[in-house]
This record gives structure tokens, sequence and C-alpha cells, in this order.
């Protein structure tokens, strides 16, 4: 099997988690992408508009603006770019959110926590 080369290949990561924005981040950085990491949905729009990016991973329950919100911003935006749309829960279950999230716009969905080998392997879905 061939390694794929994800050099170029750049990620906006949108959580308000830091440990877990982090820690996945690290991953995506040590498999080779070029990784910018925002907080919440207030910044992406910002972020957007500075760089082209090849996918978007974004929370779903967040401060400030959720992640609802956020795909809506990202497809006004880039109606092409994938978005992997991830979640933990909140008040309502993480499997309503992400299902809310897909309607939304959103490519795919990933309940969180995952493992980096399932985030790579969902990423490079994507691409």
């Amino acid at each position: 099997m061939t390694k794929k080369d994800n050099s170029r290949k750049k990620i906006l990561f949108v959580d308000d988690d830091d440990i877990l924005r982090e820690a996945y981040c690290a991953i995506l950085e040590k498999k080779g992408f070029d990784v910018t990491a925002v907080h919440d949905g207030s910044y992406v729009k910002g972020a957007l508009n500075k760089k082209k990016f090849d996918a978007v991973i974004t929370d779903i329950v967040m401060p400030n603006k959720e992640g609802l919100e956020t795909i809506k911003d990202i497809r006004e935006i880039d109606k092409n770019v994938p978005i992997l749309a991830i979640s933990g829960g909140g008040r309502i279950s993480p499997h309503n959110h992400l299902k809310l999230a897909k309607i939304m716009g959103a490519s795919d969905a990933l309940y969180k926590p995952f493992d980096g080998d399932t985030l790579i392997s969902k990423i490079n879905e994507l691409l």
C-alpha cells in the first residue's frame, strides 16, 4: 500500500476543547497536513478568507458560534470544501447533532472521542 502524501493539504480544525483540539491537530500534523486551528466558529470566516483549505473539521457544540451555524458560514464561502462534523454531545445526543450537521452541509460526521487512525482515515476519504 502506498503512503498517501498529505503534504500541502490544508485543514482548518475548529473545536473549543483545547486538549482535544491540540491532540487531534498534532495527529494531523504528524501525518503531513498543514493545520490551522481555531477555538470556535466565530473565527472561521476570517480563516477561510485568508487561506484556501482542502477540508474543514468542526465541532458542533461550541460557545459564541456553534458548529451548525459555522457549517452554514463555510458553505456560503466555499460550497465544495469537505466538512467533517464532530461532536461528543451536549444537551442533545451527538447522533442528533451530527444528523443535523449533515443536513446543514457537512460531508461526513464522527462521534467524539475517536482515535487518530479513525480521524486520518476519514479525512483521507473526504480528500
